[in-house]
């Protein structure tokens, strides 16, 4: 047993430790979880847990069934909240084939695969993402309970009481908090993790998610990552800030005899992204949902970058003069409601295409796109992201890149995943359409 191994089990003797959540995610982002105890845990980070792989979506064939969960020691954390008195812990895992050969659909592995490729080149690639939620009275009550607005501030606010405790829960669990805030939305709120590795932060993500529901539902609230609840008020989204690192720290991003203070590295980046945005579409906005988000309230849906525009779909976001660290690009069409693994993967890709082909953005726009017509967007050559997920599948659908970075397997999983969502989502019929046609 390596060292790393051999720490966690006296971690969890020192700490007391009842219960150890294995966890890791699914096809759809949701979070997954095997729960085992202390004297199955030496085995179990020597040689692995075996799972039904067959239960879970967008994974293999019941015939096909038998898994293997191998924990990342390096993810071993106590749980802020006991289980029925006693101390839980969580290792989340990588998952493998029964030959022991990481199992290339799942997630976490697509998006190890795309960061080796900068990891090998002694490079970095960190994310920072913005983590936009709403808050209801109940499951069954889906009112404010609020009517603040952004960076609204009560003392006596129950949302800046949840908030406090959502960052001391995050922070037990070791998940850095840069900063939070009401957004612009009635009982709209942001959390902001602190800019790391995008593997450790897709890891955070899937974490902080659960955790911030936890938090609201011991307070017999519930916080939801619906990218538009309601019509009529902002959707949330998943701002993210992107740079890459090299070896000693140093960001190659950043150029300080740019006007925008940007690298040729960044200025290909963003060419790639801007490029393969509307192939990513199906994965950073997911759902059927996504798309009544997009196109209002800041929520990007024109393709162009900016500064201090928030209309487009990458902002370069200012910094104070001195400082070369915090040069990045934010790309702002990704909503909470994705998988952060394979949007960071696809991200991650898009944006390396962009480097290795030299892929040119177009120029700069600092005015509010949203109040373009279509004359102005085709004198400024801006297209658009797909308008719904059906549009959305299709870019994908033909999408080598995407094929490419997910793999077959993972690729096929989620294609066929998200086509059965459009179509379900087809046949159904609402209230808006019998309130408009009954009568006719």
């Amino acid at each position: 047993m390596n060292k790393e191994s051999q720490d966690i089990l006296e971690r969890v003797e020192k700490e007391e430790i009842s219960f150890i959540d294995l966890m890791f995610s699914d096809m759809s982002g949701q979070l997954k979880c095997v729960t085992t105890s202390p004297r199955e845990l030496a085995a179990c980070l020597e040689h692995g847990k075996w799972f039904d792989g067959s239960s879970v979506e967008g994974f293999t064939r019941i015939h096909e069934s038998d898994m293997l969960l191998i924990p990342d020691p390096t993810t071993y954390i106590k749980l802020p909240w006991p289980r029925h008195s006693k101390n839980a812990a969580r290792i989340i895992c990588d998952v493998h084939e029964p030959n022991e050969i990481p199992f290339e659909g799942a997630p976490r592995n697509i998006l190890r695969r795309m960061t080796r490729k900068t990891d090998d080149k002694g490079w970095s690639y960190n994310v920072g993402p913005e983590l936009e939620f709403f808050l209801f009275g109940s499951k069954t009550d889906d009112g404010f309970l609020d009517r603040a607005s952004y960076f609204d501030f009560s003392p006596q606010g129950i949302g800046t009481d949840i908030r406090a405790t959502i960052v001391s829960t995050l922070e037990g669990l070791g998940i850095k908090v840069e900063m939070t805030h009401h957004e612009c939305g009635p009982s709209q709120h942001e959390i902001d993790i602190s800019y790391d590795h995008a593997l450790r932060t897709a890891d955070n993500i899937l974490v902080a998610k659960q955790a911030i529901k936890t938090v609201a539902n011991s307070m017999n609230l519930l916080a939801s990552f619906m990218p538009k609840p309601k019509e009529g008020v902002a959707g949330s989204g998943m701002h993210t800030h992107q740079s890459i690192f090299d070896g000693d720290g140093q960001n190659l991003f950043y150029d300080p005899d740019d006007s925008y203070r940007l690298s040729t590295l960044a200025y290909h980046f963003m060419g790639g992204q801007l490029k393969y945005v509307r192939e990513m579409a199906a994965v950073l906005c997911p759902t059927v949902n996504s798309y009544k988000r997009l196109g209002g309230f800041e929520a990007p849906i024109y393709m162009c970058w900016g500064q201090r525009n928030r209309s487009a779909m990458i902002r370069v976001p200012r910094f104070s003069q001195n400082q070369r660290t915090p040069a990045r690009l934010e790309l702002r069409c990704p909503d909470p409601s994705c998988n952060p693994y394979i949007a960071f993967a696809v991200m991650l890709a898009a944006g390396l295409e962009g480097i290795d082909r030299k892929i040119e953005p177009p120029e700069p726009v600092e005015e509010d796109v949203f109040d373009f017509d279509d004359a102005k967007l085709r004198e400024f050559y801006i297209d658009s992201l797909p308008t719904d997920l059906g549009e959305a599948l299709h870019e994908f659908e033909e999408s080598k890149l995407m094929k490419e970075t997910l793999g077959e397997h993972a690729f096929e999983k989620y294609l066929s995943l998200k086509t059965a969502e459009w179509r379900n989502f087809k046949q159904r019929v609402t209230d808006w359409e019998r309130e408009e046609y009954l009568d006719l």
